[in-house]
């Protein structure tokens, strides 16, 4: 490394937020500029550990320690290079991957890890500030057809890689517009759309085909794509929310996070709500159900539609403050975060608006709008076998306003209806489709699966090694033999 005692000499440091009270205000990415000179400090902390374990961190193998070691040398092309050999889309993970490889970076063991995250978001936003992105075409045609379904992280991966093989590829987006989550599940404070739109309108010039308002099973027939393409990848994600049954989720109010989160998207970029029922979180009582990031966007997006009060609540008990036994350096920790959206609405209130270990038991309300939430206190122990339960504490009942309550609790499955049902494809014990784990082939000769829709609910960092991944066996099956890279982790 240029610098081995770096990261003895510098100290982590990550861009600053726009203050709170502005940048709730508008729509805008949070982060104001780092400067060039602190950005190659940061790249000088890398530790040249001999076993990279930030390698293992990243589901796409990142190769990480040599664009840390090429940023502080200012070598920025070179840096570019590198990173694009195992990630095609730096600009999406460098602003939404939650960084599982810092988690496992050596320096994490005792002491702040190295700004992996910021130094890959800042190699791609250079490289397209000074022009280094232009159309990549393959230099020459397969004369085969593959056909994407869903134009999410995975499919897009799938597409671009596919495409550089020399396929051509077709992508079949169910939506009025190209990108899957994350074109209208993440907010804009987190992903500028103009930064997914960029990367669509490169694809289609090196030679990809995007159809919007496409929805395979329904107004484009499986048959038809079985008939023209030579091979078919199912990317469409799981988007198969988890639901509340209990009493009153009928009512009007109560609403999955992403019938919420599309709807500001569509706002956002200049669109009219098609529906009667506009949700907006203005002078309302908002109660957020679910904890993870999808809850999170929830809170910033109400917070900027100037709700009057808003609360979090998880049913699982409250993180630990930093790792514990149970969870060891390099795996992943389930600790307690502060997202920016937390730090918005803690300000606003003047105190911690996340709640944890709490049971919804119904929502009551008026004219059949939701009024009021009713919930219950849990306690959480091991049982004999060490299996975490929960347990209602007696009298710890309470009740709250409620005008617009959102379910961000996750998603169980891809939908089955559309290409799954239609093609009879097997699914395993969680609803997913099932997939030959060297393949990538479904239960159907010449149909793959990658992404959520193969693995469940994950990360875009998996979504994107997965449609990696996937067009490697796409190419091979075509082809007898495949040149692009394949990094299996499943």
């Amino acid at each position: 490394m240029g610098k081995p005692t770096g990261f003895k000499e510098y100290t982590r440091e990550l861009p600053t937020r726009r203050p709170v009270e502005l940048r709730v205000l508008d729509w805008e990415e949070i982060y104001q500029e780092f400067p060039e000179d602190k950005l190659r400090a940061q790249g000088a902390r890398c530790m040249d550990c001999g076993i990279p374990f930030c390698h293992q961190g990243c589901p796409l193998g990142n190769i990480i320690p040599e664009w840390n070691d090429l940023i502080y040398k200012n070598r920025w092309h070179d840096a570019l290079e590198m990173l694009f050999k195992t990630n095609n889309f730096p600009e999406f993970t460098g602003r939404v991957c939650p960084a599982p490889c810092e988690e496992a970076c050596v320096l994490n063991i005792n002491e702040k890890p190295v700004t992996i995250k910021l130094i890959e978001q800042s190699i791609i936003d250079h490289a397209f500030a000074n022009g280094w992105i232009t159309p990549r075409p393959p230099e020459r045609r397969t004369g085969k057809k593959v056909a994407v379904i869903g134009s999410g992280p995975a499919g897009l991966a799938a597409a671009a890689q596919l495409n550089k093989a020399g396929h051509q590829v077709t992508v079949f987006e169910r939506a009025d517009r190209v990108g899957g989550l994350l074109m209208y599940g993440i907010p804009n404070f987190k992903l500028d759309k103009k930064v997914v739109d960029r990367r669509i309108q490169l694809m289609e010039q090196e030679g990809i085909t995007f159809k919007t308002n496409a929805n395979v099973g329904f107004n484009v027939k499986v048959e038809d794509l079985r008939r023209d393409f030579d091979a078919i990848i199912l990317c469409g994600g799981a988007t198969q929310a988890r639901e509340l049954n209990v009493p009153g989720r009928e009512l009007s109010g109560v609403y999955t996070a992403m019938t919420y989160l599309t709807q500001q998207n569509k706002r956002n970029l200049g669109d009219g709500i098609q529906t009667q029922e506009v949700i907006d979180a203005k002078d309302k009582h908002v109660i957020i159900l679910g904890g993870g990031d999808t809850g999170a966007d929830c809170l910033g997006t109400a917070v900027r539609q100037g709700c009057k009060s808003v609360k979090q609540y998880e049913l699982l008990p409250r993180p630990p403050e930093s790792r514990t036994n149970e969870m060891p350096w390099p795996y992943w920790p389930m600790i307690f975060r502060t997202s920016s959206a937390h730090e918005e609405a803690n300000k606003l209130a003047g105190a911690e608006i996340r709640d944890f270990a709490i049971n919804t038991k119904s929502f009551s309300g008026e004219n059949n709008v939701v009024k009021k939430l009713h919930a219950i206190r849990l306690e959480w122990g091991k049982d004999a076998g060490g299996r975490y339960q929960m347990k209602e504490i007696p009298g710890s009942e309470f009740t709250l306003d409620c005008d617009l309550c959102l379910l961000a609790m996750g998603f169980v499955s891809p939908e089955h209806s559309g290409p799954i049902d239609h093609l009879g494809l097997k699914k395993d014990a969680r609803g997913n489709v099932q997939v030959d784990p060297n393949t990538y082939m479904t239960s159907l000769d010449g149909v793959f699966a990658a992404g959520d829709m193969r693995r469940g609910q994950s990360l875009i960092v998996w979504a994107i090694s997965e449609g990696r991944c996937a067009a490697h066996a796409v190419d091979k099956y075509l082809m007898g033999y495949s040149e692009l890279p394949f990094l299996k982790l499943f």
